[in-house]
């Protein structure tokens, strides 16, 4: 098994720009690396609130973190964030907020996850296992329809219509119940393989995507962190493919632009204040990184801080 690097650490960490006495969150704990990082800046009087989906998650900030009074981990979504700090009374309060997107390398590296096209296993897919629909249930139910909108809108795979019917003809046969399944079948429905990218990597990105919510949980998650950060707290996200990228990007331009008004209302620039301060530049891993953690290849950072209160 692949040990475990947290992506883009110290850039993460930097524009965090962690106050030794402030209130942290790290709405995707995963294995804890940024977390952990983040407590070795705070002091006793810091705090930081951890979030994630996974029961594996959870177990592991538990071992790791248990004897730590200025630490607390949940198990749920980012989205859940407003009524989290509601009932802590720290909205409008909280100098900094993390989302590292995506699926952590211990959950791609055990199969009975069900992440992984390289590593059979079970279909499952979900970062809650306990919750909702697995992979197995929905690729075996959906419409060729409705699987190519979603191979075409969550994977940007341009043969979804191929691989669908691929999929749906293979179920004829018999259940797709494993990722070893579902990969042979992409793989074999795919005509023209990307270098350095497995066939089937845009479908199996588009299911998971789809089984989580990734998307409209990211957008939700984005929206209600707003109102949660105090004067210069900061907002900072590493997202990992052009979708979220995307999202996040616009989020950051919209809300630094300040209010809109109708065209002819006479207001000039100079007049508009903006709640956030233009995010910095995007940053990326370096080469030094890529090699350590190929994984690290496709991530991108992104942040923007809140300037008046």
């Amino acid at each position: 098994m692949n040990q475990h690097f947290p992506v883009l650490l110290k850039e993460a960490i930097n524009c965090l720009n962690i106050q030794a006495d402030g209130v942290y969150i790290d709405g995707t704990f995963g294995r804890g690396g940024h977390s952990q990082a983040i407590l070795k800046k705070l002091s006793n009087k810091g705090r930081l609130i951890a979030i994630d989906k996974d029961f594996q998650a959870i177990q592991s900030a538990q071992e790791k973190f248990h004897l730590d009074a200025r630490f607390e981990i949940i198990q749920g979504s980012f989205t859940q964030l407003p009524e989290i700090c509601h009932n802590r009374q720290l909205t409008g309060k909280i100098n900094g907020i993390l989302f590292d997107l995506g699926v952590s390398s211990p959950q791609i590296d055990d199969p009975e996850r069900g992440f992984s096209f390289q590593n059979d296993g079970p279909l499952d897919m979900r970062m809650s296992q306990n919750h909702g629909q697995s992979a197995t249930d929905w690729i075996n139910r959906c419409e060729a329809t409705e699987m190519i909108q979603v191979f075409k809108e969550y994977g940007e795979e341009r043969f979804a219509k191929r691989i669908a019917n691929a999929i749906i003809e293979a179920r004829l046969e018999k259940p797709i119940t494993t990722t070893g399944q579902l990969s042979q079948i992409v793989t074999k429905a795919n005509p023209a393989w990307e270098r350095h990218k497995h066939p089937a990597t845009r479908v199996f990105q588009a299911i998971r995507i789809l089984i989580n919510s990734e998307l409209d949980d990211l957008k939700n998650g984005l929206e209600s962190s707003l109102p949660l950060l105090a004067n210069k707290g900061r907002l900072v996200v590493i997202s990992f493919h052009s979708l979220e990228d995307r999202i996040v990007k616009r989020f950051m331009r919209d809300n630094a632009k300040g209010p809109v008004y109708p065209k002819g209302v006479p207001v000039i620039a100079e007049q508009i204040k903006a709640d956030f301060k233009r995010p910095i530049k995007a940053i990326k891993a370096s080469e030094q990184e890529i090699n350590l953690n190929a994984r690290s290849r496709s991530a991108i950072l992104r942040s923007f801080e809140r300037q008046n209160s």
